[in-house]
């Protein structure tokens, strides 16, 4: 997500189920690198080995509960953001993951009715916390991303995000 504005975005929905842990998100043994490019094609491989290969820039993530258990590592939502994920929508999330996230400017709502099947066209409005599967045509609701986060999100990052404010400071 980049850009001055805190947008809305849209995607196909790529759904998975409950307890989708991080060794499946980017298996352990993909972790010599933390280079988001190199993680990128082994995203999901062990839950889902047509992933890399068939996510495109702008997908969305549908899950069950506990999204993201497991190991704390930050390489997990590195690596869905950088195969071109702009969020992910889970019923709940491990709260290391949540925070991982958040860190790496990956964009999260937790929506315990989010309902998808494979290749549905998901819009959100992160500020507003409104989730639409246009495929359905149903509407969902999830706690709006709050301005600050916005701004975060928009940078890239926390890391972005601290650069940028150090740098306004000087």
């Amino acid at each position: 997500m980049s850009g001055s504005a805190f947008e809305k975005i849209s995607g196909r929905a790529w759904v998975y189920g409950d307890n989708v842990d991080t060794d499946v998100i980017i298996p352990a043994r993909y972790l010599t690198t933390s280079a988001p490019e190199l993680l990128a094609p082994h995203c999901m491989e062990d839950i889902d080995p047509a992933f890399a290969g068939g996510v495109r820039p702008g997908d969305i993530i549908v899950a069950g509960g506990n999204f993201g258990c497991g190991s704390s590592r930050e390489h997990a939502p590195i690596a869905i953001k950088a195969s071109g994920v702009s969020c992910v929508i889970a019923m709940s999330f491990a709260r290391i993951f949540f925070r991982n996230a958040i860190n790496i400017g990956l964009p999260i709502l937790e929506c315990p009715e989010i309902a998808a099947a494979k290749g549905d066209e998901i819009e959100v409005d992160l500020k507003m916390g409104i989730i639409r599967n246009n495929t359905s045509g149903r509407d969902f609701s999830s706690n709006p991303i709050p301005e600050f986060l916005q701004s975060l999100f928009t940078v890239g990052g926390l890391v972005p995000y601290v650069r940028e404010r150090l740098g306004a400071q000087s």
